[in-house]
Formats: structure tokens, C-alpha cells, sequence
């Protein structure tokens, strides 16, 4: 058996700070967004930190693996390709839904931009682990997947987070991924006890954790990864630290980027932390961790060893009673996805806004363009999902397109849901996507100045993104310039800017492809 890989202390490698990581002493990883790394140029930066040893792990945002519909084979692939690029040893995750809509609900597929909350039911946990197996299948290396914050609660929720995280790492041996910070922003916006979330963990599953800064405003803490780390997520950490010892602890930060001896300081504070929970627990002696550096399959898609046992020697031990696992033991192949990405209108999914009975319920932005579902060669060979895992594939699907409608589309909120939290998020997610379409166009706030921000607002109220954060930037100015702007220099300079970056008229039928052309014959006036 290989005894467990350490990878010690590491901070998220963002491009901001990319110099300040390469001079900071005692830095054993780092992690990297997967999406903003391309398998063909690798950053420099992060070719001399492998150079000189330094472990570099891609983290995913876009997979939506606890969305009601199968893993995208091209995301897959393109996560896959990242982690040989970098030569990891592992690749990250997140449990959540980051899209909804498309054919399991007749409806415009529809883009968060951000990371949202699951539902901790049956039917979620069924289709979670469906998509983890596939994911596990297409991988190269293990996969670990993170639990995440969230401003918002779905009613009638069957299992606490532990007990779901539990499960699925009891059906599936995926690795976990987690971050304290998001049990502390769980605790304040949710009720939830970080300690009995953690009593319920398999903690010998856990890969690494992420330690990160959020500020609190009106009674809702905002998991910003733009402020200081504060004292009670390093206190989350140290109960975590006297039960096991984590391979890897990693200081997440991606705003408002403060000095390299700040930084510094919270490395510091994060590991005195870890030393003082070693020195009064021992638990150094007894923790046992799951190997980051386990079983590899080829990139053909050969499975992984991905059950606890092999990975460990020992299953975990099971907490308490819960249903056998009856799910098939590798995925089924899926529903192609379709993305409709244009300007519309406000978009009403065809689904009912209401919440379906306990007993039957069950995103960072993405850029990467729509491609086929996982399907042969990973499933079982029959095609399609069991009658089982579809039906709850459906349920799910239309308790996730109406939260997200209602948040992005300006639906009715679906019974049970908390109106003002989900007001709150709401305007969060407006806000981020104004923002992260401010980083990835910085031409249009330059262009409109102060006018950016309220116009961008106004227009997300009504035009839910439906594809990546570049095209919702296109999107963005062809409105206004449909609009009729009043004649003039920064009209003209509008005008320039999106013929240049929408291209020729495209040639597909897609939506998208439609409205750019009809776009660019009004601009053209032809």
C-alpha cells in the first residue's frame, strides 16, 4: 500500500499574484483554476514553480457535478488535459449545481455563474453520485470534490451536510475537498454546526482543505475570498486538525489581493494553528488520511481505484443505519446538453415554480462551449440512465431550474424558500456577473464609464446568462446597441468594439448564431 502523499502548505495561484507566490518561502503547492489555465501555454509562472518542485493542482468550477444533468464530455476532457498538462497528482471539484434548464425540462438552459447549493435528499444524492462515477471514469488522476457556502436553504432536506457527504464518499470513494470557511459561512447563513458537521465526516477521506476570508453584512456572511481569514474559521480548522491531519491545507484568496507580507501572515497563522491542534491533541499520531497520490488510470478513461477501501486499506466506518447503496456501479450514458445563448427577453422556464414533495425532491463562471454528455464507453452500455435515475434526474432538474429562474429570470420564488435570502443572493449573483464581465471585457467599463454598472444591472434583470461570461459580455453591448443608444463617440467606440469581437456571421443555426448575425445586419444597417 503507498503511504499517504503530503502536500504540506499552499496558497491559490492566481495570475495577480503569481510573483509574490514564487518568492514566498515555504510554499509545498498551490492550486490553480482549472478554466484559466490552457494545456498549451501553461503559465510561466507556474512551469518554474513545478521546476522547482512545487505541486500544482487544478481546481474546477464549471462541471456542475450536482446538477440534475450528466457531466459535459468536453468539460471533462478539458479538465483532464489540465491535470496532465500540470502533472498533478489529483483534481478538484465542487458539489454543486452551477446550471439548469435544457431538454430534462423543456426549457432555456440557464447559466448561475456561480456555485449553488444541492439538496440534500435521496434523489440529489443518487444523481450526485451517478456524476462523480463519470467523472472518476474520464479523469486521469483522483478526483476530490469540495463542499461549498451558500446564502440559501432548500426546504425539506433529508440528511445534514455531514450525512450527505457521508454517503456519497461511502458509495462513490471520491476524496474530499474541504473548506472550513464554507462551514463557517454555512453556520452564520444556515444555522448548521461546524463541529457536528464534522463529527459526521469520513475525515479519512479528506485530500485538503481551503481556509479563506469572507466579511459578514446585515446577518449574511458573503464568502468573498477577498478578506482576511477570521479567527473563527482558523478555530473550524483546528477542531478539524484534532481529529485527523490534513494532507494539504491551502489559503484561498481572489480579490483584493493585499501585500506579499499579509499574505504571509495568514500562512503563518494557519499553520501555528495546525501545530497548537497537533501539539494538544496528538493528533498527528492517529489521524490517517487518505493518499492524494493514489491509483492513476489512463487517459483512455480506464477507471480509477476509487473506493475507500482500495484507496485506504479500510472502508470508513459507517456513523449510522442508511439505506443500502442499489445504483448501478458505473455511470449510464446522458442527455446531450443544449446551450441557447442569446438575448432575449426576460425567460420563464416551462416548469412549475413550486417545491415537489420531500419524499420525491431531490456557479465562478464557465467558458467553455457546449458539448455532448458522457455516454458510451462510460455507462452501462443500455444508453440510457436506469428508470430509477432518470426519474430522479427529472425531479431534480425542475427543483433546480425554478430556484435558478427565480434567482437570475425573476420567476416566483418556489414554495418553501426563504424570499428575502433569496432576494439576497440574488443580487449577489447580478453582482458578480457584472463584475467578472467587467475582468473578462475591461473595454466596457472603460467604454461606459460610470454608466456600466446600472446599466448592466438593469439589463441582468432581464436577460439571465445562457452562456459563458465572454458571451454574456457580447450579449451585454449588442442590447444596449440594439437599444439605440444616442449617436456618438461612445456609441461608435460600443459599435467597434462588438464587430470586432463577434467575428464574421456565423455560419451554425444555434441561437446564438442567429441572433449574431441578425445583430451585426442591423449595426451594418443591412
Amino acid at each position: 500500500m503507498r503511504e499517504p502523499r503530503r502536500l504540506g502548505t499552499g496558497i491559490g495561484w492566481r495570475p495577480e499574484i503569481a510573483e509574490a507566490v514564487e518568492r514566498m518561502p515555504g510554499i509545498d503547492w498551490v492550486e490553480a483554476v482549472a478554466e484559466n489555465v490552457c494545456p498549451g501555454h501553461v503559465p510561466e509562472s507556474l512551469l518554474r514553480l513545478r521546476e522547482r518542485g512545487v505541486t500544482v493542482v487544478p481546481h474546477g468550477v464549471s462541471l456542475g457535478l450536482g446538477g440534475a444533468d450528466r457531466p459535459d464530455e468536453s468539460r471533462l476532457v478539458a479538465l483532464a488535459e489540465r491535470a496532465e498538462a500540470l502533472g498533478s497528482p489529483l483534481v478538484t471539484e465542487h458539489i454543486a449545481f452551477v446550471r439548469a434548464g435544457g431538454p430534462l425540462t423543456a426549457s432555456p438552459l440557464l447559466e448561475a455563474g456561480h456555485l449553488l447549493p444541492v439538496p440534500r435528499t435521496r434523489d440529489s444524492l443518487d444523481v450526485l453520485c451517478a456524476n462523480v462515477r463519470a467523472a472518476q471514469a474520464a479523469l486521469p488522476v483522483p478526483l476530490a470534490v469540495e463542499n461549498i457556502a451558500a446564502l440559501i436553504s432548500w426546504p425539506g432536506e433529508e440528511m445534514t451536510e455531514g450525512q450527505f457527504l457521508y454517503d456519497l464518499v461511502d458509495r462513490t470513494g471520491v476524496r474530499l475537498l474541504i473548506d472550513v470557511a464554507n462551514l463557517h459561512t454555512n453556520h452564520v447563513n444556515r444555522g448548521e454546526d461546524p463541529a457536528k458537521a464534522l463529527d459526521e465526516l469520513p475525515v479519512e477521506a479528506i485530500a485538503y482543505v481551503h481556509v479563506a476570508g469572507g466579511f459578514e453584512r446585515d446577518g449574511v456572511w458573503h464568502d468573498s475570498h477577498a478578506h482576511p481569514v477570521p479567527r473563527p474559521v482558523l478555530d473550524i480548522l483546528a477542531d478539524l486538525a484534532s481529529r485527523v491531519t490534513p494532507p494539504g491545507v491551502l489559503l484561498e484568496r481572489d480579490e483584493n489581493f493585499p501585500e506579499p507580507a499579509e499574505l504571509e501572515r495568514e500562512l503563518t497563522a494557519i499553520r501555528g494553528t495546525l501545530e497548537r491542534a497537533r501539539a494538544t491533541t496528538g493528533a498527528a499520531d492517529r489521524g490517517a488520511a487518505v493518499p492524494v497520490g493514489g491509483p492513476v488510470a489512463s487517459s483512455a478513461g480506464a477507471e480509477v481505484a476509487v473506493h475507500a477501501k482500495a484507496a485506504t486499506g479500510t472502508a470508513p466506518t459507517r456513523k449510522r443505519d442508511t439505506p443500502a447503496d442499489t445504483s448501478p456501479a458505473t455511470p449510464a450514458p446522458a442527455v446531450t446538453l443544449a446551450v441557447a445563448a442569446r438575448v432575449t427577453p426576460a425567460v420563464t422556464p416551462a416548469v412549475t415554480p413550486t417545491t415537489t414533495p420531500a419524499a420525491s425532491r431531490t456557479p465562478g463562471g464557465t467558458e467553455a462551449g457546449p458539448g455532448t454528455s458522457v455516454g458510451a464507453g462510460l455507462g452501462t452500455g443500455s444508453g440510457a440512465d436506469t428508470d430509477t435515475e432518470g426519474a430522479a434526474r427529472q425531479r431534480l432538474a425542475l427543483a433546480q431550474a425554478a430556484l435558478l429562474s427565480a434567482l437570475v429570470a425573476g420567476t416566483p420564488v418556489p414554495e418553501g424558500f426563504d424570499r428575502v435570502r433569496l432576494g439576497v443572493q440574488a443580487r449577489a449573483l447580478a453582482a458578480k456577473r457584472a463584475d467578472v464581465v467587467a475582468k473578462v471585457a475591461p473595454e466596457l467599463p472603460e467604454i461606459l464609464a460610470d454608466g456600466y454598472r446600472p446599466a448592466f444591472l438593469a439589463y441582468a434583470q432581464r436577460h439571465p446568462m445562457t452562456g459563458g461570461y465572454r458571451r454574456d459580455a457580447l450579449d451585454f453591448a449588442g442590447h444596449l446597441l440594439l437599444a439605440g443608444l444616442p449617436e456618438g463617440a461612445q456609441t461608435r467606440r460600443l459599435r467597434g468594439w462588438w464587430l470586432e469581437r463577434s467575428g464574421p456571421a456565423p455560419l451554425s443555426g444555434r441561437p446564438a448564431a442567429r441572433l449574431a448575425r441578425a445583430t451585426r445586419r442591423a449595426l451594418l444597417g443591412r
